[in-house]
């Protein structure tokens, strides 16, 4: 389960990704809507602290048994 602890930081790549998927559609209009683009970057960021939290609570319950 030591995997667990990185897989956190690959919402943080794919909001990366679609925040400069979002800049690009936007300089570019025939590219399409940007906004889906930034909402969804917004839910891997989102993802990445709750993963983050859920994990911290995950190692505390395994410390103290």
């Amino acid at each position: 389960m030591n995997y667990l602890k990185y897989t956190q930081y690959v919402y943080l790549v794919f909001g990366a990704y679609f925040i400069y998927d979002g800049f690009t559609k936007v300089n570019e209009p025939a590219l399409g809507n940007p906004w889906l683009s930034f909402m969804i970057a917004g839910l891997a960021v989102f993802m990445f602290f709750f993963r983050r939290k859920f994990a911290k609570k995950f190692e505390d319950r395994n410390k103290k048994s």
